[in-house]
């Protein structure tokens, strides 16, 4: 299974494990223990994961930060866990910041199970940062952002790049967070560079907030038509596609109610939700089929009746269908004339005994 999906399957186990997870030692067990798993850490090997690292921080013996990640002997990452409800904007990765300084570890992470934050020692060397370079929320998982966590694997983490690449991080999180609030609410600063490009006019207070009202109305209606050109030209790709109308109509339209470009935005369409359970059997699906295709032509498609796993996101290779929105689940299955049968499963995990049909269904396609 690739690492997104890995990581994918883990999010959506949160919101049903989230339910059950009352204390910090049971968000370790069922949430930060498993993502330390996905990047090839072997939690149960104290020579790669130590639990309870101790380090004396001056006159304070026998503090403990909840994990340590072991490279030759010394730490490289220092881990602190917080309770799965806990807020991290309130809590102090006080620990975090004196273990940083006596030890050898470049990287401090505090996390909750859910947001992990990324810190090294971008502003003095040895002392770590007071703003995250990294940033992840498993709710909330962006594909750029996940490569990024990549960088962590066991396999591939190289402290060395991380100095550069945390430092990038960083300074483009904050770059976006400040084209954000201006976006929102633009300074006087940023209106006035605006206002002496269009006009020689003084800048007095009438002229101040005449101007502060124009340049938000700009940006916004410039972001707006960036994203209608977008969508239109994805359409104008998709319509040389002889997939594409369905394709459009499950992602934009209405079913059944195609409409012009123009009104994207002002769209409504049917809200389809894909389910936790869904995703998690598309994730098996693909995980099978691995072995013998490219993960990136299985596409996922959903329905108001179904959730269709397809090949090469075309509707007339269909893998196969899953029925999970009622009591007794279903797998569609198809057979090499595309006549699908329902069998009954009665969880994720017998979607494994299938496997040689999803293979065969497949193979049949590539002909």
């Amino acid at each position: 299974m690739d690492f997104i999906d890995q990581i994918k399957v883990l999010s959506a186990k949160i919101p049903k494990l989230s339910e059950s997870i009352k204390t910090e030692e049971a968000t370790k067990n069922a949430l930060v223990m498993p993502l330390l798993n996905i990047l090839g850490y072997n939690v149960f090997d104290p020579t790669e994961v130590v639990p309870e690292f101790t380090t004396d921080y001056g006159t304070k013996k026998g503090e403990k930060v909840d994990y340590a990640i072991i490279q030759d002997g010394k730490p490289i990452i220092l881990i602190e866990c917080k309770n799965i409800d806990a807020d991290l904007d309130k809590e102090h990765a006080s620990q975090l910041f004196r273990y940083f300084s006596v030890s050898e570890a470049k990287i401090g992470i505090l996390t909750n199970g859910v947001i992990y934050r990324f810190y090294t020692d971008i502003d003095a060397p040895n002392k770590m940062d007071d703003k995250p370079f990294l940033e992840i929320n498993l709710l909330d998982i962006k594909e750029p952002l996940i490569n990024e966590l990549k960088r962590f694997k066991k396999e591939s983490f190289n402290i060395d790049d991380l100095a550069n690449v945390a430092c990038e991080l960083r300074y483009t999180k904050e770059i976006k967070q400040i084209l954000a609030n201006e976006i929102n609410s633009p300074s006087e600063e940023f209106v006035k560079y605006f206002t002496k490009k269009v006009t020689s006019s003084p800048f007095t207070q009438s002229v101040r907030e005449r101007f502060t009202v124009l340049t938000k109305n700009a940006l916004n209606q410039f972001i707006n038509d960036k994203i209608n050109e977008r969508l239109k030209f994805a359409m104008t790709e998709d319509s040389l596609s002889p997939n594409s109308t369905e394709h459009v109509q499950t992602s934009i339209f209405n079913e059944g109610k195609e409409q012009p470009s123009s009104d994207i935005l002002d769209a409504k369409p049917e809200r389809i939700e894909t389910t936790e359970e869904e995703l998690e059997g598309y994730y098996i699906i693909k995980a099978i089929l691995r072995e013998s295709l490219d993960p990136k032509r299985i596409a996922l498609r959903d329905k108001k009746s179904y959730c269709g796993v397809l090949l090469d996101d075309n509707n007339r290779k269909p893998i196969c269908r899953m029925y999970f929105n009622t009591k007794q689940k279903y797998l569609g299955l198809f057979t090499e004339n595309k006549d699908e049968e329902k069998v009954p499963i009665d969880d994720l995990n017998c979607i494994y005994d299938y496997a040689d049909t999803l293979k065969n269904t497949v193979r049949n396609y590539d002909k």
